[in-house]
């Protein structure tokens, strides 16, 4: 039986904000591992912001069609373990393709964009499904969809704003890139085990005859 969508609000609320938060960090951070071979011009964050654009696209295209299939909290959290273990990797090998497509592509525009493409494309097309699926768990009648959904992309568009606040003002300054590609992916990893505690909460709460709301 599924939960209440009333008793899920407040962790699909943290969810949407954390991936927001997330999505917006890696994007500000690309900037920053693509500076010392492209520069920081209006080529790179050109290729950037495309790239994070066209994923995310696709990423809400991807998370919708997976929402209809038996959508669960157990399944949404399960997106943000996958987006930590396609972002890790930008800790490991960041540098060595950052070196090969650098000695390769010589014109900073095509140069930026394939290595954009490279880093980024496969974790931000997975927190894009983020969106989607969590208006999915929310929604209980057509009439309150376009409600939930404005609240979610509320929540999500403000951890946005406070993740690239907290990236461009504090992180670049406190942290090298590497440290905050490791907090990021720790934070998806524990709202993950987060929402998978309260998922097993409301499953214990049901079982006991008990209202999850």
């Amino acid at each position: 039986m599924p939960a209440n969508p009333t008793a899920l609000m407040p962790i699909i609320h943290i969810l949407a904000f954390s991936g927001g938060f997330v999505i917006m960090s890696m994007e500000l951070l690309g900037g920053r591992i693509l500076a010392p071979y492209f520069g920081s011009g209006i080529y790179v964050w050109g290729s950037i912001i495309s790239i994070f654009m066209l994923s995310l696209a696709i990423g809400y295209l991807l998370g919708g069609r997976l929402s209809v299939r038996a959508p669960s909290l157990q399944r949404f959290a399960s997106i943000f373990i996958v987006g930590a273990l396609l972002m890790y990797p930008l800790v490991l090998f960041a540098d060595p393709v950052m070196n090969a497509i650098f000695l390769r592509v010589e014109d900073p525009r095509y140069g930026s964009l394939l290595a954009s493409a490279f880093l980024f494309i496969l974790p931000t097309v997975v927190l894009g499904m983020i969106s989607p699926y969590s208006v999915r768990l929310l929604v209980e009648c057509v009439e309150e969809s376009g409600k939930v959904a404005g609240a979610l992309y509320f929540t999500s568009t403000l951890g946005s704003a406070l993740g690239t606040l907290m990236t461009s003002f504090y992180f670049v300054l406190w942290f090298e890139v590497n440290t905050t590609l490791t907090l990021l992916t720790g934070t998806l990893i524990t709202v993950s085990v987060l929402a998978m505690l309260y998922a097993r909460f409301l499953n214990w709460s049901q079982d006991q005859g008990e209202p999850a709301n």
